[in-house]
């Protein structure tokens, strides 16, 4: 059986807080006097049912993890870990997803602290052997218009090399704020070059799918894995080439599914959509990346040239460079070749 940890691959879906090493967080709760619920500091997954009151759990707790991060040290190290971990399950390419509004308090506002980030993908990439780009989320739990500035300041820092912004987000509990009303900042992100990869198609089902599609065009779609529960919209996504990032153990951690075995990997893929796998937020989860690809193999029956070819998906949906994208598709070529 090949080792899935030598399978060149690229991460796509992985939140700043979220990548945490548990033990990382234990040390600033620490050194920053923080109570920690238990919850964050076992061994167990969080599993949650996938209703609002499921989400207020889930939130509280990512909640209470941020409040750990509280300055440019935490932050650079933060951005290092995840860079050696990503490597060391494989991974050629990482997009790291992070709000700066949430850090900006302590740093002196939202472009140093994006700035930090920046610089540390950089050398966290340069250190690990590993491409970092970074994707600017805005938060549904926010007004429309924080989301505009948020792609103004991620326009000015756009780019496909590493430690630069490669795309724009749009994250949080779906079910709050009006999509359509943030369709101009991803019109403000869009005109920079930059990716658009909005969360959707989790927590709500088909209609809210086209609802994003509709409204900010995304070029990768966060989740998007209930697009399988209606044939013509999984067709519309297979269509237009929007990748989905689907994270079989956040969806079961999230209530979405009641089991691994119920992802609907297999669906999306028959259908002709490209899917990347991720890993979301390991730090609740107790998933990181590598466990996403032994579900498809293990547990939803993939071959291994059927993980190579999730593998290729993934790299193909990325912004790194076509130089970068056809070193790692050798490799992959290599890998079910060994």
């Amino acid at each position: 059986m090949r080792d899935l940890e030598k399978l060149p691959k690229a991460h796509l879906h992985l939140h700043f807080t979220g990548s945490m090493r548990v033990s990382t967080l234990a040390d600033l709760a620490t050194r920053h006097g923080v109570r920690l619920p238990s919850q964050l500091l076992d061994d167990d997954p969080l599993h949650v049912p996938a209703d609002e009151r499921g989400w207020f759990r889930f939130q509280r707790l990512y909640d209470a993890a941020r409040a750990c991060v509280r300055g440019e040290a935490d932050m650079r190290r933060i951005v290092a870990e995840a860079a050696l971990d990503d490597a060391a399950e494989g991974s050629g390419r990482l997009e790291i997803q992070v709000d700066p509004t949430s850090y900006a308090p302590f740093v002196g506002g939202i472009t140093p602290a994006l700035e930090i980030v920046l610089d540390a993908a950089r050398e966290a990439g340069a250190a690990a052997g590993i491409e970092v780009g970074v994707i600017v989320a805005a938060s549904r739990m926010r007004h429309p218009l924080e989301a505009r500035t948020l792609a103004r300041l991620a326009a000015l820092h756009a780019g496909d090399g590493p430690g630069q912004v490669v795309g724009f987000g749009l994250s949080n509990d779906e079910r709050r704020g009006d999509t359509a009303e943030f369709a101009g900042a991803f019109a403000i992100a869009r005109r920079a070059g930059l990716a658009s990869v909005p969360h959707g198609g989790e927590l709500l089902g088909p209609a809210h799918v086209e609802a994003v599609v509709d409204n900010l065009t995304p070029d990768r779609l966060g989740h998007g894995v209930r697009s399988a529960e209606d044939p013509r919209v999984l067709d519309r996504v297979a269509a237009a080439g929007i990748a989905l990032e689907v994270c079989p153990a956040s969806n079961v951690s999230l209530g979405v599914y009641g089991s691994p075995d119920e992802v609907p990997l297999r669906a999306l893929v028959d259908a002709g959509a490209q899917v990347a796998l991720g890993a979301d937020d390991p730090l609740l989860f107790r998933s990181r990346l590598v466990a996403q690809y032994a579900i498809a193999r293990d547990v939803l029956g993939f071959t291994d040239p059927e993980i190579a070819d999730l593998a290729r998906s993934s790299i193909r949906a990325s912004r790194a460079s076509d130089g970068s994208k056809a070193r790692l598709l050798t490799g992959v070529d290599a890998w079910l070749a060994s």
